[in-house]
């Protein structure tokens, strides 16, 4: 963590709202994410500003920018300034809460320290001002070198009044790599059911964030309950043994492991989130008391489709994506030509990559005798792919180098025959045993053109 505060950091656009203030006669301090970023040693997203001025009084100030109306009620205006939005808001004061989320109602104040009191937790609840200093009425850089979360004032208060805290708490954890200050943690616990009063939205986008944190793995197992709270589906896994030479952990466990093993992606992080969720309902022991879950790719695939109707709001193409690697995760991919450009032509190159690097998570969360070799069995097979890729290799109908005209043209078919002929020829082009130049192609057309009229005979 940065031990002084240098105002040199602060970009001159952002510089120049603080100081048209100031210059106005009014208080204005950079506030929350953007202090505490800086001095983590990170570059700010972007920049908070909270003052003293009223919002006709910020309007008047900045009357020469374009200023939109964010959010008057509350106080708040974004100026816009050398292109970056700045949000100006007003110290305020919030109201009760009656709905869990937003207050009802704000008052303005003209004291920096009320503002800092009604703000979630200390690391979010500091100030600087190049004018007036740092302002830290709450112990934010005490719990920022430490490496802690910790709720402004009393947690179950804070939690009460808008329940999307508790996420977020669990994501600003994984996120910056943070524990959770006790007093704060047991309230997470304590209070966890009231987030089922948040929108799917809102939870998909912080569970999200929460999943592609370093810290994702450690989170997870500590506040698995919480979890649970807004993904139920995930439950039957907590504590499942698996009974298994290749699985030294239970079903949680070892998908803990997984995602945590994954890259820091959206897609695949939730893909091994819900990769095994169908193994508890697919077990079966054999003689030997070894455990078997046959099917359970497609029950994964199932559960992950009613965590998306029922649980989380994610867009069509992150669903697709997830969908297909809980379905496919569990299909061998060996190191050969042939079976990777088999998967190459099922799945297409992208898919394929992110299948492959689902297979390392997953074999990082098994046995360790099983992690070298398979390892270094994907690791060729991605080789493998590299080199089709590069060749350009025919994996879809249209990188034949033929067409449907050219084969009614040729005299093979029209119609429904055509679509047959050309998928037959991209398979066995695909198995290497047909060339895909046009000459080849149009006589082995014109075979299995002969074949399909005699059967229709």
């Amino acid at each position: 963590m940065r031990e002084r505060i240098d105002k040199t950091w602060i970009p001159s656009p952002v510089a120049d709202v603080l100081t048209r203030l100031e210059n106005a006669g009014f208080e204005a301090y950079l506030v929350g994410g953007c202090v505490r970023d800086w001095l983590m040693g990170n570059t700010p997203r972007d920049y908070d500003v909270t003052t003293n001025a009223l919002v006709e009084q910020t309007q008047e100030v900045f009357r020469d920018f374009p200023v939109i109306a964010t959010g008057i009620k509350h106080g708040t205006v974004t100026v816009l300034t050398e292109g970056i939005p700045v949000e100006v808001t007003t110290y305020r004061v919030d109201g009760s809460y009656s709905d869990g989320r937003h207050p009802d109602c704000v008052s303005f104040t003209s004291r920096l320290g009320d503002d800092l009191a009604r703000r979630d937790f200390t690391v979010n609840a500091f100030a600087y001002s190049p004018v007036r200093g740092f302002a830290d009425a709450f112990g934010g850089k005490y719990d920022l070198a430490r490496k802690r979360i910790r709720c402004v004032g009393n947690p179950d208060k804070r939690f009460g009044e808008d329940a999307l805290r508790i996420l977020r708490a669990l994501r600003f954890a994984s996120v910056l790599g943070f524990s959770v200050e006790k007093q704060t943690a047991d309230s997470l616990h304590r209070n966890r059911f009231l987030l089922k009063k948040i929108a799917k939205e809102r939870v998909t986008e912080e569970l999200m964030k929460l999943l592609c944190g370093d810290g994702a793995e450690r989170v997870l197992r500590e506040f698995s309950d919480v979890i649970a709270v807004v993904l139920p589906q995930i439950k039957p896994m907590f504590g499942f043994a698996q009974h298994s030479p290749y699985h030294i952990y239970d079903v949680w466990e070892h998908t803990l492991r997984v995602v945590a093993a994954a890259p820091a992606d959206r897609g695949l992080r939730l893909a091994a989130l819900l990769h095994d969720s169908g193994k508890p309902q697919c077990f079966s022991l054999d003689e030997n008391g070894v455990g078997h879950f046959y099917g359970h790719a497609n029950a994964s695939e199932e559960i992950a489709k009613d965590v998306f109707r029922r649980s989380l709001r994610l867009d069509k193409a992150t669903a697709r994506r997830v969908l297909l690697l809980v379905r496919y995760h569990d299909e061998p991919i060996e190191p050969s030509r042939k079976i990777v450009r088999r998967r190459l032509m099922k799945h297409g190159e992208h898919a394929l990559r992110d299948l492959i690097a689902l297979h390392r998570a997953d074999v990082a969360g098994q046995s360790p005798q099983r992690l070298q070799n398979r390892l270094a069995a994907l690791d060729e097979a991605e080789h493998i792919l590299d080199e089709l890729a590069a060749e350009h290799v025919c994996v879809s109908v249209s990188d034949l180098r033929i067409r449907g005209s050219d084969l009614i043209s040729s005299g093979v078919g029209q119609g429904k025959a055509i679509g047959d002929i050309l998928r037959i020829l991209l398979r066995e082009v695909g198995e290497e045993t047909l060339d895909n130049e046009p000459e080849a192609l149009r006589k082995r057309a014109l075979e299995i053109y002969s074949d399909y009229s005699k059967k229709k005979e």
